[in-house]
């Protein structure tokens, strides 16, 4: 697993970060919202440079151009509900993205541990196609292992993209034990050092889902 973190480049993506990790910025969900959605747009960005692309002929209103556009059939897929604002980031610009959805969430057992359970899951077929799984934060790893078996019922894409802009080194440090295939890309903004009892990033930004849309029951 190659693992790609754009928060090491100085780049406006590390403001966007800075503001969803302040507490008195989060106080604005829409300003969190938008901001995951920059944050989908510029790692779609950056995942475009590494899809195959051929020269295509385009008819102007004075001739012929060539232009160079990407060949590779794309599916976007998120976990929901913390990933939604990403997902619209990354697909404002694979507009043509078809899109997948999995509902997953933390199920606690006695004591302090828990496992994933999922909920729904729709997909379209994954064969051959690229495959983005986008949800904002790794904190073990458990979500998104789960959520990838799920889809990977559908097909075997031809390469699996994981944004995730806040992760943990000991997610980080589980996929690549748990995902060692060569084409699975793991895109982050930042990896933080630590993870609680309770399996919570730190200094991370608190509970993505909460901040976007409202505190659960």
């Amino acid at each position: 697993m190659k693992i790609v973190n754009l928060g090491q480049k100085n780049s406006v993506l590390n403001k966007f970060v800075a503001q969803m990790r302040d507490k008195d910025i989060q106080k604005d969900s829409m300003r969190f919202r938008r901001n995951l959605e920059r944050l989908g747009e510029i790692f779609a960005y950056e995942i475009s440079q590494t899809l195959n692309a051929s020269p295509k002929d385009v008819t102007t209103p004075l001739g012929i151009a060539s232009v160079p556009t990407y060949d590779d059939k794309l599916v976007v897929a998120t976990i929901l509900r913390a990933g939604l604002p990403l997902h619209q980031g990354i697909l404002n610009f694979f507009d043509d993205a078809q899109n997948a959805f999995v509902a997953a969430y933390r199920k606690y057992d006695k004591g302090e541990g828990f496992h994933i359970e999922i909920e729904y899951a729709s997909t379209p077929d994954l064969n051959g196609k690229v495959l983005i799984l986008a949800d904002t934060m790794l904190a073990t790893g458990a979500s998104l292992e789960v959520a990838l078996k799920r889809l990977f019922d559908e097909g075997e894409p031809a390469h699996t993209h994981l944004v995730c802009p806040i992760a943990s080194a000991y997610a980080v440090e589980y996929l690549q034990k748990n995902l060692p295939m060569e084409n699975v890309t793991l895109w982050v903004a930042t990896i933080d050092e630590e993870l609680t009892s309770h399996s919570y990033i730190v200094p991370g930004l608190g509970d993505a889902g909460d901040l976007a849309y409202g505190v659960k029951k």
